[in-house]
């Protein structure tokens, strides 16, 4: 075994050398001295000014990768200014993405895992003030059930990050659109009394719809389920992708509530953010 470290060591650091290395036309950089990289460019944009609150990073501990996406896609397609928010906060637990087990000795900090996606460009969730944005919108992931609530672990008696409550509360009171999908949407049906929200079908459907008790806790916290499908070609007949409740400007999509293609979730969540800024520009 000795013989073997002595020829795969100096193989190693050779590798290790070249990976790091500092790219051709590159000054070496500190540990701290990365650059912030905005998604839209240094220029301010025309459009509706969105918070995106995220939760952590990775669908089972965090926010769903895939929808955070694709909701800055469509904010962007939109021509939204967007600013990323995450609480400065301790994850519930660490998920080990290969296995969807715990890792017993592992902690993450939200804020510092949300700035994964934000590409560093992120602010504390502490520091979001409605006055300054036109809209917030959450998208979905395990993180919202267990980071931003204890829904994952109280169900329909779950308690509210009180930094979340409040942001909920105080674009609600201001009237200003909030956007939710995924699981998200069991943030509103808690803290916003009588909302209407969708998370999908009530009826699993032969494992379609993995999440379909959810309607059931969204019930029994006061709010009013409204069936939906992922995308026009999913949903029951007349309906569409997203439910917009235009009394309290509340749009909600299911996303990976449903087992469908990514398209299809990326179809439904562009409908989301679509009548979200469509309500903001009122």
């Amino acid at each position: 075994m000795a013989a073997v470290r002595a020829l795969v060591a100096p193989r190693l650091a050779a590798a290790a050398a070249s990976t790091f290395a500092p790219l051709p036309g590159l000054r070496p950089r500190g540990p701290a001295s990365y650059p912030r990289a905005a998604f839209h460019g240094s220029a301010p944009r025309p459009g509706p000014r969105v918070a995106l609150v995220l939760s952590g990073c990775g669908v089972y501990d965090g926010t769903e990768l895939h929808e955070a996406s694709a909701v800055l896609v469509h904010l962007s397609r939109g021509g939204a200014e967007v600013q990323i928010f995450a609480p400065n906060i301790p994850q519930m637990h660490v998920i080990d993405h290969t296995k969807g087990q715990p890792s017993e000795s592992e902690t993450r900090n939200v804020l510092t895992e949300s700035a994964r996606i934000a590409r560093g460009k992120i602010t504390d969730l502490a520091q979001l003030s409605a006055a300054n944005h036109d809209a917030a919108i959450f998208p979905g992931g395990f993180g919202a059930a267990k980071n931003l609530s204890t829904f994952a672990v109280d169900g329909k008696d779950c308690k509210v990050n009180k930094d979340v409550e409040r942001v909920l509360k105080d674009f609600h009171k201001a009237g200003k659109p909030i956007g939710l999908c995924c699981i998200a949407p069991v943030l509103a049906a808690r803290v916003l009394r009588g909302v209407e929200v969708t998370v999908g079908h009530e009826q699993e459907e032969g494992g379609r719809w993995p999440y379909a008790g959810t309607a059931e806790a969204v019930k029994a916290m006061g709010a009013k389920h409204c069936v939906k499908g992922v995308t026009i070609s999913f949903a029951a007949a007349g309906s569409s992708e997203a439910h917009v409740d235009r009394k309290n400007k509340v749009v909600s999509t299911p996303a990976f509530m449903c087992e469908t293609a990514l398209h299809h979730i990326h179809d439904g969540i562009g409908a989301m953010v679509t009548e979200v800024l469509e309500l903001a520009r009122k």
